[in-house]
């Protein structure tokens, strides 16, 4: 039974999504990412398995699709 980690929720859809994970200090995007979306907050939850699999994918274990420039702001208080 799902249960949202962020908010306590225990209403979800099935959805794909985009996530960016820092692996050695460099954004890595895993596109079409099969999770859990939060129905009350919109958090992501994946399964050990999807996770594992991204884990396995960023650290050498898939072809690179592509490779994209990306703009980067830094916040300031």
């Amino acid at each position: 039974m799902f249960r949202c980690h962020v908010c306590g929720s225990a209403e979800a859809r099935e959805e794909l999504v985009s996530e960016v994970f820092q692996i050695e200090g460099k954004p890595v995007l895993v596109e079409g990412i099969p999770a859990s979306v939060c129905l009350h907050c919109g958090e992501a939850t994946f399964s050990r398995e999807t996770t594992e699999k991204i884990r396995r994918m960023v650290h050498g274990e898939a072809k690179l699709l592509k490779s994209v420039l990306m703009d980067v702001f830094a916040f300031e208080k």
